[in-house]
This record gives structure tokens, C-alpha cells and sequence, in this order.
């Protein structure tokens, strides 16, 4: 009996990937979700704005609340319009400066570790409020605010020249950062300890609080904060091409020593002008990009913004906290940020998956 002859059967083809039937969901691009979570953080400030107006020390109802914005003869006028409503401000555009500083620092020097502190923006401040109080007997707010600003500018180009200008790297940033501070911090402590005055002044502005916005100059602040925001933000795409190295930002038409000017600049008005109005306040500028990118991925026309915002709401989140912690007193929101961004700070750098710059 013949049997038919059968030909071997080829062996299995990889599966192809055919066309995707119509009745599918499209996958959700990436940017949806990022625009989405714009969206929801914009919602959530404004949240806590309204948080941050209406709570505080005095316990007040929604329709004190309402008083105080709108009538002028309400007891709550002074306290809801003079005290509450600048504070909320210039916590919105301090912790938006700070946020965006630390993120501009980390993508600049490529240190996941750096904040406006790096390049001594802190010390070159605090070394300005002594100096004005030592030498000039300045001691009120007023008087010491513009003296911290030029203090952390003068800071900032100091490093920025020993580090070699031109031809300044991460490492020899942070390096000349390292000096500029210890230099600072050893006069800062000289002047202290041969005037009783300067320790005075220099302890209630170093622990970080909104308490003195009703005196601050909100406008020229928010204004300063405003342009150099922007500024920041448009050196989102160099800082992509910078990511990948300076001869290949340079390839890409990026020149990276007039983008590490500008980026600078940005970070020394940014820095600067919410250290001189509030004082040294810890962490913000260090926790809230790996925060953001943990969510937005290490593409900067993303952590950047968001940056901005997060910062703007952790800052505020912090200053209602620290209202409500030990009512009818108050604990200043730069302590309530090292207590929180201390703890979740080290629970982030121990994690075994940390977000890349």
C-alpha cells in the first residue's frame, strides 16, 4: 500500500503584528497625560490657595472669609486681605522659583543632587544680611531685602568665575560651589560672634517664613519671578540637547557656555529673589524634580513646568501646615519643609529605581 508522499511542513513564522482592529481603544499618547496632569495640578493650587486664605492661626468660617475680601469694615479684612492673601502670593512665587531653580540646577549640572544652594545663593545672601546689619545697622525687613538679593547674585558669579566661566563643567561647579559657600558661612559666622545685633537678624531671617509678606514687595517680586520663569522655561530644548553631552549639544547648534549663562542668570534671579523675601527654605528646589520626574519622564519641556507648579503647591501645602500644627502659634514653613522633604528626600535617593535626569 503506497502512502502519499507529504512534504515537510515549514516551520511556525514569528507572529506579525497585523493592523489593529478598528473596535481597539487607541493607547493614550504620553503627552495626553501629561497635559491632564498640568490640568490637575493647576486645579489643586487653586485649591490650596483658597486653603491658604481662608486657615490660619485665627479659626475663621467661609463667610468670615468672604468678609474679609470683600468689606473692608469686617474684623476679617485685616486679617484675610493685609496678612493672608500676600502670604498665599508670595508662597505661590516663592516655591514656583525654588522648583524650577532646582530643576534648572539638576538638568545644568547634570548632579541629581544640586539646589540653588550649589551655587551659593544661600550663603551669598546670608553673608549680604550681616554685612548690612554689622556694618550698616540695618535690621528690619525692608532694609535687609534688597542687601540678601545682591548678596546671592554676587554669590552666584562667584562661582560661576572660579569655576572657569567659559569653560565651566558640572563637577567644576559644584566644586567652586563647595568653596564659595564654606567662604561664605565661615564670615557669616566671624560677623555673628563680634556683633549681637547681626546674630539677631540673621536668626529670624535664616529659619525661612512667609510671616513678613504683608511688608515684602509682592509685585517686583512676582514680576522678577515672572521673566526669569519664562526665561527658564525656553531653555527647556538646549537642556534636552545638553542631556546628551556637550559635544553633542554642540552638533545640535546648542553652544552649552551661553547656555550655562543663561541658565545661570535664571537660576540667580529665581534663587535669588525668593531667598532674600523668605529667607533660606530647604529642600523644595531638591525634592520637587524627582518628584515631577518620576511622573513626566526627564524630558525637560515637561519637568520644567511642572517643576514650576509643584513647587508653587508643595510651598503653600507646607506654610498651611505649619499654620495649623501648633495653632494659635505657628511653626515657619521652612522647618515644616525640612521635616517633610528631609524624610521623603532620603526615601527617594533609597529607592532602587530613581528617576533619571
Amino acid at each position: 500500500m503506497s502512502t502519499a508522499h507529504r512534504a515537510p511542513s515549514a516551520p511556525p513564522s514569528p507572529a506579525v503584528e497585523g493592523p489593529r482592529d478598528a473596535s481597539e481603544p487607541a493607547p493614550r499618547p504620553r503627552n495626553a497625560r501629561r497635559i491632564t496632569g498640568l490640568v490637575v495640578l493647576v486645579a489643586v493650587i487653586a485649591v490650596l490657595a483658597v486653603a491658604s486664605v481662608a486657615l490660619g492661626a485665627r479659626a475663621m468660617d467661609l463667610g468670615q472669609v468672604w468678609a474679609g475680601l470683600t468689606d473692608p469694615g469686617s474684623d476679617a479684612y485685616p486679617v484675610v486681605t493685609e496678612l493672608r492673601l500676600p502670604r498665599t502670593a508670595l508662597g505661590l512665587a516663592a516655591g514656583a522659583a525654588l522648583g524650577l531653580a532646582g530643576a534648572l540646577m539638576q538638568a545644568m549640572t547634570r548632579n541629581p543632587l544640586a539646589d540653588p544652594g550649589l551655587l551659593g545663593v544661600n550663603t551669598g545672601a546670608a553673608a549680604a544680611v550681616v554685612t548690612a546689619a554689622y556694618f550698616l545697622g540695618f535690621s528690619s525687613f525692608t532694609q535687609t531685602i534688597g542687601f540678601a538679593f545682591l548678596g546671592a547674585a554676587v554669590a552666584t558669579v562667584a562661582t560661576y568665575l572660579i569655576a572657569g566661566a567659559a569653560t565651566a563643567t558640572p563637577a567644576r561647579l559644584a566644586l567652586a560651589g563647595a568653596a564659595v559657600t564654606a567662604a561664605g558661612y565661615a564670615y557669616v559666622s566671624a560677623i555673628q560672634l563680634m556683633d549681637a545685633a547681626s546674630l539677631e537678624t540673621m536668626r529670624f531671617w535664616s529659619v525661612g517664613s512667609l510671616v513678613n509678606a504683608h511688608t515684602a514687595p509682592i509685585l517686583p517680586v512676582v514680576i522678577l519671578i515672572g521673566v526669569a520663569g519664562v526665561v527658564g522655561i525656553l531653555l527647556a530644548r538646549p537642556l534636552n540637547a545638553l542631556a546628551l553631552g556637550d559635544a553633542t549639544a554642540t552638533g545640535l547648534g546648542v553652544d552649552p557656555r551661553v547656555l550655562r549663562v543663561a541658565g545661570i542668570a535664571a537660576i540667580t534671579v529665581l534663587a535669588g529673589t525668593a531667598t532674600a523675601v523668605c529667607g533660606p527654605i530647604v529642600f523644595v528646589g531638591l525634592v520637587v524634580p524627582h518628584v515631577v520626574r518620576a511622573f513626566t519622564g526627564p524630558d525637560q519641556n515637561w519637568v520644567l513646568p511642572y517643576s514650576m507648579l509643584t513647587g508653587a503647591a508643595f510651598l503653600v501645602l507646607m506654610d498651611v501646615i505649619g499654620r495649623l500644627a501648633a495653632r494659635p502659634a505657628e511653626v515657619q514653613v521652612g522647618i515644616v519643609c525640612a521635616v517633610v522633604g528631609g524624610p521623603f528626600f532620603i526615601y527617594l535617593v533609597s529607592r532602587r529605581k530613581v528617576a533619571r535626569l
